[in-house]
């Protein structure tokens, strides 16, 4: 908690500006404050607690804030006694704060719950927010990776599209033919920094780790990890844009600009993915590909936490929300809606079923073979540090090579510090 304080030493009148408000818990009203990081999915979220306010007479009030000013967000509150109610949780920083004593533990409520039980969503997520036995959220959904391409750019260049029996050469070598740097044309296109949407897939399909499984130790020095990042890096340099392009437009304007021409993204890019006119005219998802030695076709996969504040004022109503939320009938609606696949077991097939643009079976597809999030207490520190290595390699200031040995060398300086 304390090291909290300090790195979080926010003042008041930014903490306000941020949009942390405090628990509504005082006179009549009684008004959940419920924070989210995505705006695409406030619509959906929205009418699942419009369902909840009609059973309970509850309010709740959504805040959406954005992923980087989120957690500036919630480590504010945390030192000043203002987080929200309800609140997102993710995998990178959920170790800190279970830690920390900043969420509810909700092991003796999800006990007596009808609604809750922890065998119903997948224990891989449900282990991401857990700490020492105790339960500290409830999952809200699950994510895969899936391959997006644009089938004009694939039939314009005379290249065959993607198929389920795809490798990562054949992807290589399709992305040669389509790129035409001249023209401004390349065949695929990932940031430095889409770790799990991007080369932890490639990690683990080459029998690589990014971190051991007991989080002691990195995994950048193993054979099979550098083997990975160095045919990432020859995609890099041969059918990418230069990293000025990427940095400018993102992965997201160079597909919807007709940039490039390939692109791995997490499932819950689909609700932004459906409103943009130009990828849903053009674009269409596969699965992974696989490697051809291994033959192993992983999907690096997570989940997100609907988490409590530990000292909410109003942590019966908290609660009722959370274990809504958590309960089949919200996540078939959230599976109804298309805000997300969801954690509950069986629901995610209404995913699939309400899509109307895509076809978007890859991503349930994918979930026969994944890899949880790689993450440990601090793995916000570690995973930064991991951004500013793959950036200096995307610049050709490291060899493949030597951003693995480097980087293996501050990661496991890292974990050394972990308690």
């Amino acid at each position: 908690m304390k090291c909290l304080k300090k790195l979080c030493a926010v003042s008041m009148s930014l903490l306000l500006a941020l949009g942390i408000t405090a628990c509504s818990g005082t006179g009549k009203a009684k008004t959940l404050n419920v924070n989210i990081w995505d705006e695409n999915q406030r619509p959906g979220i929205q009418e699942i607690l419009k369902d909840f306010t009609a059973k309970t007479g509850i309010k709740t009030e959504v805040t959406v804030v954005d992923w980087r000013n989120y957690w500036t967000q919630l480590s504010a509150g945390a030192s000043g006694g203002q987080l929200p109610d309800v609140f997102w949780m993710h995998s990178n920083e959920s170790q800190k704060y279970m830690a920390n004593g900043l969420l509810m533990d909700l092991t003796d409520k999800i006990a007596k719950s009808k609604l809750v039980k922890m065998e119903n969503y997948p224990a891989d997520v449900a282990g991401l927010y857990s700490l020492n036995g105790k339960q500290y959220a409830v999952p809200k959904d699950v994510d895969t990776i899936a391959l997006w391409y644009n089938k004009t750019m694939f039939e314009k260049a005379g290249v065959a599209c993607p198929t389920d029996d795809w490798t990562w050469d054949d992807l290589y070598k399709a992305a040669q033919k389509i790129t035409d740097k001249k023209n401004n044309k390349y065949g695929f296109v990932m940031q430095p920094d889409s770790c799990q949407a991007g080369y932890y897939n490639l990690i683990y399909d080459k029998n690589g780790t990014v971190i051991t499984e007991d989080k002691k130790k990195s995994g950048f020095s193993q054979p099979e990890t550098v083997e990975a990042i160095k045919f990432w890096q020859k995609m890099v340099e041969e059918v990418m844009p230069p990293l000025s392009i990427i940095t400018e437009n993102r992965e997201e304007g160079c597909m919807q600009n007709g940039l490039a021409a390939m692109s791995l993204q997490g499932s819950w890019m689909l609700p932004a993915f459906e409103k943009n006119e130009y990828i849903a005219k053009n674009f269409a998802i596969a699965k992974l590909p696989k490697d051809a030695k291994t033959n192993k076709r992983v999907s690096i996969y997570n989940g997100l936490g609907w988490a409590i504040a530990a000292n909410t004022k109003l942590p019966n109503e908290a609660w009722q929300l959370v274990e809504y939320l958590g309960s089949k009938e919200a996540q078939l609606k959230q599976a109804d809606l298309g805000v997300t696949m969801s954690a509950y077991k069986g629901t995610s097939d209404n995913w699939v079923k309400r899509a109307k643009i895509f076809d978007i079976k890859p991503y349930l597809e994918m979930m026969k073979d994944t890899v949880i999030r790689p993450y440990s207490k601090n793995t916000v520190v570690w995973e930064n540090s991991l951004i500013e290595f793959m950036t200096k390699m995307y610049n050709k200031e490291l060899s493949p090579e030597d951003a693995c040995k480097q980087f293996a060398e501050k990661m496991n300086g890292i974990l050394a510090e972990e308690k």
